[in-house]
């Protein structure tokens, strides 16, 4: 369990420096910011996601060396942020996604299956594109494979939950063709723009597969805390379809600020959304700390999709003030979703306490 609260604690660290960093290529003035910058992507991708589904795959196969995983990539952001040259903290997430892939193996290899091939593909993603940054391949070079990774991560495992109603015919035949897609745009490049073509593609496929066979349609009809997890996987899978049409309709070599909007579509729009709506489930799961659903946690994430809404204006129009306020409201969100996760759990614990008192 320390282990665990640790993995947490350096994803968080992750987040709030590659936040800094961001808020600095936004143009705010950040302490460090120059610094934090250039590590913005690393620190998000691979030390907070990296280190956040890391932990979920080894809480989930149960085995000790698999959580060398979240501490290899958690270790590489501290080396990073200490100042280490970049290869040290490139090697560090390359001997961490490593780990991963052995993990998603060790499934693949107990449960045959597409969802657990994609998981795996996920991390041979993640490991492929953190080899082409240690190599010297520069972060939007590479930045297609780590988006596959968390693309991957999060279709392979609502592929495994669409299991649960009436399967449609060709849904695993588009599931695969939508990843070839992907796995061509990302070793061509999103800046080139056949690359970038061909991963709008694939994210499009991807988004219209999600909405047509993940379950999460299904549970928008329910109440509580089922209805609010399908409301962000739902609104997740916007964001990610609307930055392969980006990518299509104006790819990064022809338009000044597709690339921007494109990645963070993915990473706040899509990534966080998928984060905001697992909270519930996977830290009680990791942490032991029960956590109530409360209609308010709503809030925070409808924040989070103003903040792409301002990002994008700003970028459609080239009006670098919506760009810089729209991180404002991101970290808003975030912020505000901590704190209603926290405030849900300390609640939730008081009800029990007061339970186990009166009832021991």
């Amino acid at each position: 369990m320390w282990l665990r609260i640790l993995c947490l604690a350096l994803a968080a660290i992750a987040l709030l420096s590659g936040l800094c960093g961001g808020m600095w290529r936004l143009g705010w003035t950040i302490p460090h910011g120059s610094s934090l910058a250039e590590l913005h992507g690393p620190l998000l991708i691979s030390g907070l996601f990296g280190t956040l589904i890391g932990l979920e795959r080894a809480v989930a196969l149960g085995r000790d060396w698999s959580y060398a995983a979240p501490a290899l990539s958690g270790l590489g952001t501290l080396t990073l942020l200490a100042g280490a040259p970049t290869a040290v903290g490139a090697g560090l997430f390359i001997l961490a996604s490593a780990t991963l892939a052995a993990a998603s193996l060790v499934i693949t290899a107990k449960q045959p299956a597409v969802f657990t091939g994609a998981l795996l593909f996920g991390a041979l993603t993640w490991f492929s594109g953190n080899v082409l940054w240690l190599i010297g391949n520069s972060v939007p070079d590479v930045v297609g494979w780590w988006l596959a990774f968390l693309i991957l991560t999060v279709a392979g495992e609502r592929l495994e939950l669409s299991r649960l109603v009436a399967p449609k015919r060709g849904s695993e035949a588009m599931f695969l063709f939508a990843v070839g897609l992907l796995i061509l745009g990302a070793q061509n490049g999103l800046m080139t723009p056949n690359g970038a073509v061909l991963y709008g593609l694939a994210l499009v496929f991807t988004t219209t597969w999600l909405l047509r066979h993940d379950i999460a349609s299904h549970n928008l009809r329910q109440q509580g805390q089922t209805r609010f997890s399908a409301a962000c996987m739902m609104s997740g899978y916007v964001w990610l379809g609307l930055s392969g049409v980006a990518l299509v309709a104006a790819p990064p070599g022809a338009a000044l600020h597709t690339y921007d909007f494109a990645l963070h579509a993915v990473l706040i729009g899509f990534a966080l959304s998928m984060v905001f709506g697992h909270a519930l489930i996977i830290l009680p799961a990791v942490t032991g700390i029960r956590i109530a659903y409360r209609p308010f946690m709503y809030a925070p994430l409808a924040l989070l999709h103003a903040s792409l809404v301002i990002r994008g204006i700003g970028d459609a129009l080239a009006w670098q003030a919506f760009r810089q306020w729209s991180g404002i409201v991101t970290i808003l969100a975030i912020v505000s979703f901590a704190l209603t996760v926290g405030l849900a759990s300390k609640r939730r614990n008081t009800e029990a306490d007061r339970v186990q008192h009166r009832f021991p």
